[in-house]
């Protein structure tokens, strides 16, 4: 069986959501994850296989074996792959989401008041580079642009 990256797309100018990718990205000592910023044309252009609407800044989005989980759903899928305590909070997955994602879209819709936001959004460092998707980090996903 192949086994491909899950890429979590994020809104690449909020402060909170880069802390949290920052926060993921030294928790994936497994390397499960590639992420990418919701407004960049790549991301954009991937999310519009999924039929993710181009515009979409809602939540993080995460696609995972060919399917799209957003919020609460997506946040507990990624605590599962991190090293640590944090796979312990995935049974909350059994919780429904009409009563999980309430908490998760009034933290969403505060989150510029609440932790500002950049005027751009966030590049990785060089060391960063290869957990960023790009078009030479792709393959590592076994998603298939052309067509």
């Amino acid at each position: 069986m192949t086994y491909y990256k899950s890429i979590i797309f994020f809104d690449g100018v909020c402060n909170l959501c880069n802390a949290s990718i920052n926060f993921v990205i030294q928790r994936d000592k497994k390397n499960h994850f590639l992420v990418g910023a919701l407004q960049e044309d790549f991301s954009r252009k991937i999310l519009s296989k999924f039929e993710v609407k181009e515009d979409y800044l809602d939540s993080l989005v995460l696609l995972e074996r060919g399917k799209i989980f957003y919020k609460s759903t997506a946040a507990l899928k990624i605590a599962r792959n991190l090293s640590g305590f944090w796979p312990a909070f995935y049974p909350l997955i059994l919780i429904p989401t009409f009563l999980r994602d309430p908490i998760y879209n009034w933290i969403g819709s505060n989150r510029y008041r609440w932790f500002g936001k950049k005027d751009t959004c966030r590049l990785p460092t060089p060391k960063e580079k290869a957990k960023f998707l790009s078009e030479e980090t792709i393959s590592q996903t076994g998603i298939n642009l052309i067509g």
